[in-house]
């Protein structure tokens, strides 16, 4: 299929996926929508294990939205842009698999909050990345304040979104923002061998761990707890389980099913 402004390679059990709107690789509302069915399409593609998503270009990961979009003032496109923007950076955190961004410059607004709704974060070292959307009279508006102080703490995240403070690759490592800094042009190559690295886990079993990661930023330790057994017994009912133990069992590598 065909996505806007989306450029998507399939490499082995991994999806790759470009951002690609020049020169900033800003977000369009058809991009929005077309990002909410690429990743339901993944989902229901079963040898799909892992996203990595990166920015077209030298310079930019993604700057987010174009701000001509809101000149005007129009209440009625901003209550949708933020609608899509919800739906497509809340799809891609739902992806069943392990997403990752390489975050290959500018990581902007819309363009960082993209990255933040992926499970894990890789930067090269000529990266900076900021919500200044208060800046222009918004706010982030895509998961933004929520997502952020989970990562960073919740002072880190006022100096970003109430301060403006611009971070470097640097200052995002130290506080948590990202996982790794890599050199530069170096991103989308060390993603893609996090992604083999986690093709190597029984993907029904990563589906499951990451509910339960995810969970526990919005449900009592308790209440997540039980769900954890409960998931654990329910890995029983799949392909995966047995292939996994007696793949250990007999020293061979496990063949998923991903089912």
């Amino acid at each position: 299929m065909s996505y806007t402004n989306l450029k998507l390679e399939k490499i082995n059990h991994t999806a790759l996926l470009t951002l690609s709107n020049p020169p900033a690789n800003t977000w369009t509302r058809e991009a929005l929508v077309d990002l909410t069915q690429l990743v339901a399409d993944l989902n229901a593609d079963r040898n799909i294990y892992t996203l990595v998503v990166t920015g077209e270009g030298e310079k930019f990961f993604s700057a987010g939205a174009d701000l001509k979009l809101f000149a005007d003032g129009d209440k009625a496109r901003a209550r949708e842009m933020a609608r899509r923007f919800g739906q497509a950076f809340e799809a891609l955190s739902n992806f069943r698999g392990v997403s990752i961004a390489a975050i290959n410059g500018y990581a902007m607004g819309g363009g960082l909050e993209c990255a933040l709704a992926c499970d894990i974060r890789i930067a090269e070292e000529q990266a900076q990345m900021a919500l200044p959307e208060a800046a222009v009279g918004l706010l982030p508006c895509a998961g933004g304040t929520q997502n952020l102080p989970w990562l960073v703490g919740e002072g880190w995240a006022k100096r970003m979104i109430l301060c403006g403070e611009r971070v470097n690759a640097e200052t995002a490592l130290r506080i948590g923002l990202v996982e790794e800094v890599v050199g530069k042009g170096q991103a989308k190559a060390r993603a893609l061998e996090l992604a083999l690295q986690a093709e190597k886990q029984s993907p029904s079993s990563v589906a499951a761990s990451k509910t339960l990661i995810q969970g526990a930023r919005h449900n009592p330790l308790g209440t997540i707890l039980q769900t954890e057994r409960e998931l654990f017994i329910d890995l029983f009912d799949t392909q995966d389980q047995q292939e996994g133990v007696n793949a250990f069992l007999e020293k061979r590598a496990p063949v998923w099913k991903n089912g």
